[in-house]
């Protein structure tokens, strides 16, 4: 387990309709590293600089991370997980058990 875990993943997409977590600075170093060629630029550049200072200095961990994230917005990649999708949601029954 990285000792350089951020304080809550990101979720991104990878590919068509995969989502893959980012929790640590190696997962975005890695996601960075395979991102294409042809549609790198700037951002990812900003992206990828900040997360290789966070690996190799004392670099905010959360900087590296804004930058990550900035850099999923900017290619509308970034996942909002933050409501639970329907079919995974738990409902308490009335009987008090529960169901799925």
């Amino acid at each position: 387990m990285s000792t350089r875990t951020f304080d809550s993943p990101v979720f991104v997409k990878n590919g068509d309709r995969l989502v893959q977590e980012i929790a640590c600075l190696e997962d975005a170093l890695e996601f960075l590293y395979d991102w294409p060629r042809n549609r790198r630029g700037p951002i990812h550049a900003t992206a990828l600089r900040a997360c290789q200072k966070a690996f190799e200095t004392d670099y905010p961990l959360s900087a590296a991370r804004s930058a990550f994230v900035g850099f999923a917005k900017s290619c509308r990649i970034l996942e909002d997980i933050s409501t639970v999708m329907p079919w995974v949601q738990t409902v308490s029954s009335p009987s008090g058990g529960i169901r799925t």
